[in-house]
């Protein structure tokens, strides 16, 4: 079968992958209608998340078609549609019990204290192969696959995969209460969703810091009130438009930075992939492109923690590598801050975002910009990666 995969940094190519098989009684194979383009993907692409092992699956979203299910796998049939969570958790141990599906004991082959699994990541996240292909194995079918009724679209399903689910989850690690002004760093889709969080949770106001105009005018859409870092000082900005106090909740949606330009190797399709480094910690990339952070903090954690109220909350949503290790802690413990941070339990979270949406209750099309066909995802990749206007989020149609 096709999909894409990822064999260096700056490497992805549309390959021959061998078919998904059911290797587990608790595994189904599913065929997948629509995947997207994350902006995680990037930092897999770029080389910013390290540990990528070559031949690796690309894609953590998507929506499909149950086409083969484990002799243990009694809730779902062939022929069922469903979303499948980003995020790998078994459901029968303590954490997953408990709604940390993130950190399930089971999922990650590198043992109980290995942290996260999800599809198309690095090895230490247990390198299960991706959704950006014709077909993909579900481990713990069972339990990682959700059902969708008919009135949700594949549209709206993919968005709801991953994305919109990490939002919630970032406004609910903010402890917004009715009333609160809420900053959000970065108006990528999963910013987007998070203005739409804050406001279902009853925020008063919502400020949305990017610089990129047309995502500020998705978030102005929202009825955010949008700060354009290339402009203007997002620190001071948000001070002054909350009389001097600063944002009571700051959600970080933005994760390590990749600002700084580079020409990287060229894509399988022979475009000139776009690798990014950072500009907060510029040191000099290796030959192969790898870059690691080092001991400069992230701009975005920097601003959350300077912006943000005293006594305030900042909720750290962005993706950040495990060799990132600075972080503003000082400032942060001068201010009496709460710091709550994490990957999405999404498996907790997307049964009722699925039920709101079937319902009516929140509209989430907007954030879907561009829909491709699958044989043109690594063109795809390279105008999401520029971030060109109207790319703001990408779905894939496989079939």
């Amino acid at each position: 079968m096709k999909a894409v995969v990822w064999n260096g940094v700056g490497d992805i190519r549309m390959d021959d992958v061998a078919e998904p098989a059911i290797e587990h009684p608790q595994d189904a194979v599913v065929q997948i209608t629509t995947s997207a383009i994350c902006g995680t993907d990037l930092h897999m692409v770029r080389g910013t998340m390290p540990g990528m092992v070559p031949g690796t699956v690309l894609g953590h979203e998507g929506v499909g078609v149950v086409a083969e299910v484990g002799s243990q796998v009694r809730n779902f049939s062939p022929g069922d549609r469903v979303v499948i969570p980003s995020t790998i958790g078994c459901g029968t141990c303590s954490y997953c019990r408990a709604g940390y599906f993130a950190q399930c004991d089971n999922a990650n082959p590198g043992g109980r204290r290995a942290g996260t699994s999800f599809f198309g990541g690095p090895e230490a996240t247990g390198s299960f192969p991706g959704m950006q292909a014709e077909r993909v194995r579900v481990p713990y079918a069972n339990v990682g696959l959700v059902g969708l009724p008919d009135r949700v679209s594949d549209e709206e399903a993919i968005l709801l995969s991953d994305i919109f689910p990490t939002a919630w989850f970032g406004a609910e690690l903010a402890e917004i209460t009715p009333g609160d002004t809420v900053a959000v760093l970065g108006c990528g889709p999963v910013g987007l969703f998070s203005i739409i969080s804050a406001r279902v949770r009853g925020a008063g106001r919502v400020l949305a810091v990017d610089g990129v105009d047309s995502r500020l005018e998705q978030a102005r859409a929202l009825h955010a009130e949008p700060i354009d870092y290339t402009a203007e000082d997002p620190v001071a900005a948000m001070v002054e438009l909350t009389g001097g106090i600063g944002p009571d909740r700051v959600i970080d949606a933005v994760g390590v930075d990749a600002e700084h330009p580079k020409e990287g190797p060229a894509s399988g399709g022979g475009d000139g992939f776009r690798e990014e480094l950072s500009q907060v910690a510029p040191q000099t990339a290796p030959q192969d492109g790898t870059w690691e952070p080092g001991d400069a903090p992230s701009q975005a954690a920097r601003w959350s923690v300077e912006g943000v109220a005293k006594a305030g909350t900042v909720s750290i949503i962005g993706v950040y590598p495990p060799t990132m290790t600075s972080f503003p802690i000082g400032t942060a413990m001068q201010k009496n801050l709460t710091l709550k941070m994490g990957n999405c339990n999404h498996r907790k979270y997307v049964p009722e975002l699925v039920r709101m949406v079937a319902a009516g209750q929140v509209d989430i099309a907007s954030v879907l910009t561009q829909e491709m066909g699958f044989r043109d995802v690594v063109a795809a990749y390279t105008a999401f990666d520029r971030r060109e206007s109207g790319w703001t989020k990408v779905a894939v149609t496989t079939v």
